[in-house]
């Protein structure tokens, strides 16, 4: 096999394999009001739906990555489409809403494998002149994903049922794992140890905190599950600092945070994801729930939001060689919040859709701006051959900022309305949207705090451009 043919099938299989486990993010929100009615499922139950694949994703990025580096990454490519296909199945024939969430945690672990190996093996198989414009790829095609996730999930459960939405992963995985193994060629990276106690402690900790958040509501956030929850997952997040800062392979070095430009573009991340996820999560239901909208009508409405970063952000990318990131990260996220606290003042049980297309629009324009020059600022901050953890651990912060978010927001939103009434809805929703506003704009409030000046490759200072100078 020449090393084009080589490269073309190992472009074709990630690719395919990313836009998989990128869909299933934000695929099942348009189909999570009637996952509600069909399973007879909970606001904290539906929570979990969400939140038990990208709590297991997002905790497992950096063992996903690790675990390739060790044991071959087309092996382990291999192993974890694997398990995100028997998640599939699984999720597709639970009986439960219980047994639907331990599925879609695995799903989460079979996504955390695949995800940065996508991007490992693609990397290693491209020629280096070539590599720029393969990786481009390789995030248009993610951020496709993303995009279409709610249409996705809701032209499956109008056109056919919820359950689809699984049973599609089942023969593109069966496809791609001997594909994989076929014609993928394997390759492994610099070995070292894992970080067992490092991974044990994040994952408590987060759950732990998570679990508290979820069931506040309903428990009472005074009763002893809860304080004794959020407090133990406290404990075991600063255990895993601790450990971090002593350990001699650290899974998430936190040296990287003595970087304020590392610190502030996750933080930024972090809040971006917290307002963007809890949003989605609720403003899908109220189109269905509320306004008697269709599951695929629920999902074109939420477009103008996910496909503007489509067309805004090479635009984006283009400016943020002349204009100082900071500048364009947070105006982005000031767009984000603006459009969150629009939606949240003028969304009513009655409210014509044409009254919300330009809030989204901004939400979209805003979400393209941050989502451009945000890697450049992480991957600048550290040195090269660190550039691999930097993005591994800007991905994991920027998905714990969409567990965060819909389990914060749906509190909110559970705490001043429900499910009792059209305009109870409606009243939580907007209180808990116009809190992921504020949010978001704390994330602005970072990103304009961050340097004005960038690490170039060679290790030197980009100039400051004309423009942060003139503002």
């Amino acid at each position: 096999m020449t090393r084009r043919t080589s490269t073309l099938w190992t472009f074709a299989i990630t690719s395919v394999a990313l836009f998989m486990v990128s869909l299933d993010n934000l695929v099942v929100t348009t189909a999570i009001p009637v996952i509600r009615v069909d399973l007879g499922a909970s606001l904290e139950q539906l929570e979990w739906t969400v939140n038990a694949y990208t709590l297991t994703f997002a905790v497992l990025l950096l063992t996903g990555a690790a675990l390739g580096d060790r044991f071959g990454r087309r092996r382990m490519f291999g192993l974890g489409l694997s398990i995100f296909t028997l998640g599939s199945v699984a999720a597709a024939l639970a009986p439960s809403i219980e047994a639907l969430n331990v599925a879609r945690a695995v799903q989460g672990v079979g996504g955390a494998i695949v995800m940065p190996l996508t991007l490992t093996l693609l990397s290693a198989a491209v020629p280096p002149e070539k590599r720029g414009l393969a990786l481009g790829a390789w995030g248009g095609i993610g951020g496709l994903a993303i995009a279409f996730g709610p249409v996705v999930g809701g032209a499956v459960v109008q056109g056919i049922a919820w359950q689809w939405i699984f049973w599609l992963n089942v023969p593109i995985g069966l496809v791609l794992v001997p594909l994989a193994l076929r014609r993928l060629e394997e390759s492994h990276g610099p070995g070292g140890r894992f970080d067992l106690p490092g991974l044990a402690l994040v994952s408590a900790g987060l759950f732990g905190i998570v679990w508290g958040l979820v069931r506040g509501n309903g428990q009472g956030w005074a009763s002893p599950e809860i304080v004794g929850s959020l407090a133990a997952g406290a404990i075991f997040v600063a255990g895993f600092v601790l450990w971090e800062l002593r350990t001699e392979a650290p899974m998430l070095p936190m040296r990287f945070f003595q970087s304020r430009a590392f610190a502030l573009a996750n933080t930024s991340s972090f809040l971006m994801f917290f307002g963007m996820f809890g949003s989605i999560f609720l403003l899908a239901q109220f189109f269905q729930t509320v306004q008697g909208y269709s599951p695929f009508g629920a999902g074109l409405r939420i477009l103008p939001w996910t496909l503007a970063p489509m067309f805004i952000a090479p635009i984006a990318g283009a400016l943020s060689d002349r204009i100082s990131p900071r500048l364009i990260i947070g105006t982005g996220l000031a767009l984000q919040a603006v459009a969150l606290a629009w939606i949240g003042l003028v969304s009513t049980p009655t409210v014509p859709y044409s009254e919300l297309v330009a809030p989204f629009v901004v939400a979209g324009v805003g979400m393209a701006l941050f989502f451009a020059p945000v890697a450049n600022v992480v991957l600048s901050a550290v040195r090269p051959r660190e550039e691999g953890q930097a993005s591994g651990a800007n991905n994991t912060i920027r998905e714990l900022g969409g567990v965060f978010g819909v389990a914060v927001l749906a509190a909110v939103f559970s705490h001043v309305g429900g499910y009792q009434s059209d305009e109870a809805f409606s009243h939580g929703m907007n209180t808990a949207v116009i809190a992921g506003a504020v949010v978001v704009a704390l994330g602005a409030i970072a990103a304009f705090a961050m340097p004005a000046r960038l690490r170039t490759a060679a290790g030197a200072m980009d100039v400051a451009p004309a423009l942060e100078e003139a503002v």
